[in-house]
């Protein structure tokens, strides 16, 4: 397995780069102007894919935050716990800011958002 290259400009990260006129593979920074000759062809990739749970299980670990600003003004739907933490960001497919809560009921950890 190879590991991962550093500028020696900036300590940046180096990234594959070929050059097709030369055809030789580089490594070059994308901070700096950086670019060095591969002492070896091979490149890896290593993509990581998540499964549904996995994204569902993040948003309920939220509501353990302590940094999560919370809310007792609200009742959760499904539990009716009256606590909930809430966080803005944006929903997919949809342009601005929408709110998010999350039940702060450890066996529910229903979310809505407003």
């Amino acid at each position: 397995m190879s590991t991962m290259k550093f500028c020696r400009e900036c300590n940046n990260i180096l990234y594959p780069k070929e050059d097709r006129e030369q055809k030789v593979l580089l490594y070059a920074c994308r901070n700096c102007d950086h670019q060095e000759v591969a002492d070896n062809n091979c490149v890896y990739r290593n993509v990581v894919h998540h499964s549904a749970g996995e994204f569902t299980q993040v948003l309920q670990d939220v509501a353990g935050d302590p940094t999560l600003p919370r809310t007792k003004s609200v009742r959760c739907a499904s539990c009716g716990h009256g606590e909930a933490v809430f966080f803005q960001a944006t929903a997919r497919g949809e342009e601005g800011m929408t709110l998010f809560f999350v039940c702060c009921n450890p066996s529910c950890g229903n979310r809505w958002r407003e």
